[in-house]
């Protein structure tokens, strides 16, 4: 089992996907490589706050940034949702266990049904 105390990063991961503009970037990230302009471009905010957002993605281990030039191209970081998606496993996992019982005991109750009618 998954011990999430465990896991400090998934807190930091967690709270930067808590904001909508940051998973915006995610997902143009998602496509390919982005300079920060390209990231920028959607949003109708100030460069400093972009930054931020950027600064606060490559803490949470998201994205990684190169310096090219004046440039600094963005790209998600390899295996960066690693433990977010091994905290949703055990989620999944003990959600999928929890049907199962209830369809065990539903199927009883039916049995049960079909013998008394």
């Amino acid at each position: 089992m998954l011990d999430v105390r465990a896991e400090p990063n998934l807190d930091v991961t967690l709270a930067a996907l808590s904001d909508p503009t940051r998973r915006s970037m995610l997902a143009r990230l998602a496509q390919g490589e982005a300079t920060v302009n390209e990231l920028a471009a959607p949003f109708a905010i100030s460069q400093p706050a972009i930054s931020r957002h950027i600064k606060v993605l490559a803490q949470a281990g998201l994205i990684v940034q190169r310096v090219e030039g004046t440039t600094r191209p963005c790209r998600l970081a390899p295996g960066a949702l690693s433990e977010l998606e091994a905290y949703l496993g055990m989620l999944r996992k003990a959600l999928e266990q929890n049907y199962q019982r209830l369809d065990r005991l539903l199927a009883k109750q039916q049995a049960r049904k079909h013998q008394h009618e």
